[in-house]
């Protein structure tokens, strides 16, 4: 289960998968199942437990050029619309609006008033 407001993914992008997960199963004992996606395999990280944990992928093509290799964090809304609508009067910034992705939720690339970037979402119902 989820509560609004609190973070509830985090994803590391960057422009070598193999050498990033070779590096968190040495280090973090990390293990991955491979979820193919249409732009190519997202890794979903598990660690002792049976429940993901985060994911690894590859560094999306719409990045801007030059972006290092980073953590991205998700932060889970109640209504992703509804608090995106707000989010710009508060001094925010919309980088990708709200979308759909099936399974997982709905999902806004947003930066907070400082330009932190984040990804806001309501979480999909999970059986």
């Amino acid at each position: 289960m989820w509560t609004h407001g609190h973070f509830y993914w985090n994803e590391l992008m960057t422009h070598d998968v193999n050498k990033a997960k070779d590096f968190y199963a040495t280090t973090l004992g990390w293990r991955y199942e491979d979820m193919p996606m249409p732009e190519g395999v997202y890794h979903v990280v598990k660690d002792e437990g049976p429940a993901p944990i985060g994911g690894i992928m590859q560094m999306p093509k719409d990045v801007p050029a030059g972006t290092p290799p980073h953590w991205f964090s998700y932060i889970a809304v109640d209504d992703v619309d509804k608090r995106v609508s707000a989010l710009e009067s508060a001094g925010g910034k919309v980088f990708r609006p709200a979308f759909d992705v099936p399974g997982v939720g709905r999902i806004a690339i947003v930066a907070d008033a400082t330009g932190a970037m984040m990804g806001w979402m309501t979480p999909a119902a999970q059986e």
